[in-house]
């Protein structure tokens, strides 16, 4: 079996497009197409099938997905094994502009010679991207498993930070002009937050979040990515969402947006970093370290049960 055509099928079935996995092996998408057509009829089953947002694995795609993560590990394994050096430490995060990339970015300003892989899994549920840990095709993950009895024993998950959480509105919204607000000034105010899925962690967040202090979470419509989410914002009087403080949000100078910190108490976004239980990347203690130098939260912060 030709194993550059499993790491293909691996690498579309993770990041949903077939250009997106030849960008990441430096080919192109018809180079990809014919490996995953040549895999597909040495196997005698369709593994994808096409959609509008991209591919997605069909039935069979996914019963031959965990097997072949495991193929491209050994492999990958075996090739460090009698190379010289070892290759970059590779942490998956949940968007190249949220608070773990930021977090990550810094660590590697401050230590220039490390070798740093970000990359991100496109998947919901956090239990692929532990499989993705224990498959060896990241060294750690940013996500959470809320029930510690649900994690795996070969993996562990350690406290990374918490990322304290700001009121983001346009500049006709009535609380536009708050240096700051509390939780109670935030009822009744529809707080935009598009595309939350079902039995994931930020689920469970919002759920509690919403119970703790009355809040009117508006999880309605799909997810059309930041950019969209700041077009609604600059134009409506009465649309809210809530981003983290160390989140990297970029828009026009002429939305006037505003970044509202939330306090008194603060709300935290908690975030987890999972690792292999045994033999982890020896460059994880380092950013493990960094984590610690971070800015600590105010005294009075709010947390979900799971991080108390």
């Amino acid at each position: 079996m030709d194993t550059e055509a499993v790491r293909s099928f691996v690498l579309a079935a993770t990041l949903g497009r077939l250009q997106h996995a030849a960008d990441e092996l430096g080919v192109t998408q018809q180079a990809v197409s014919k490996r995953i057509a040549g895999l597909e009829r040495e196997l005698g089953v369709r593994l994808f099938t096409r959609t509008p947002r991209g591919v997605e694995p069909t039935l069979d795609g996914q019963a031959f997905l965990a097997h072949a993560r495991a193929v491209v590990a050994h492999v990958d394994r075996a090739v460090t094994a009698v190379r010289p050096g070892s290759r970059a430490l590779r942490i998956d995060v949940l968007g190249l502009r949220s608070a773990q990339a930021v977090i990550l970015h810094e660590y590697w300003r401050a230590h220039p010679e490390t070798g740093l892989d970000v990359v991100t899994i496109r998947v919901d549920d956090p239990r692929q991207a532990v499989a993705a840990v224990q498959a060896g095709d990241v060294d750690a993950t940013f996500r959470t498993i809320t029930d510690p009895a649900a994690l795996p024993g070969d993996v562990r998950m350690i406290r990374a930070f918490h990322s304290p959480l700001e009121l983001l509105v346009g500049p006709r919204h009535p609380l536009a002009g708050a240096r700051s607000l509390t939780p109670s000034q935030l009822r009744g105010h529809r707080i935009w937050v598009p595309g939350i899925a079902p039995r994931t962690e930020w689920a469970e967040f919002y759920d509690q979040l919403t119970t703790e202090f009355d809040l009117r979470i508006d999880a309605a419509g799909p997810n059309f990515g930041t950019e969209v989410l700041l077009d609604e914002l600059a134009d409506s009087s009465d649309l809210a969402t809530l981003v983290g403080s160390r989140d990297r949000c970029v828009w026009p100078t002429s939305y006037d947006l505003r970044r509202i910190p939330v306090a008194n108490p603060a709300i935290a976004y908690p975030i987890s970093l999972i690792l292999p239980s045994a033999g982890p990347h020896p460059g994880l203690r380092a950013v493990i370290s960094h984590f610690r130098s971070l800015t600590p939260l105010p005294g009075t912060t709010w947390l979900p049960t799971w991080a108390r």
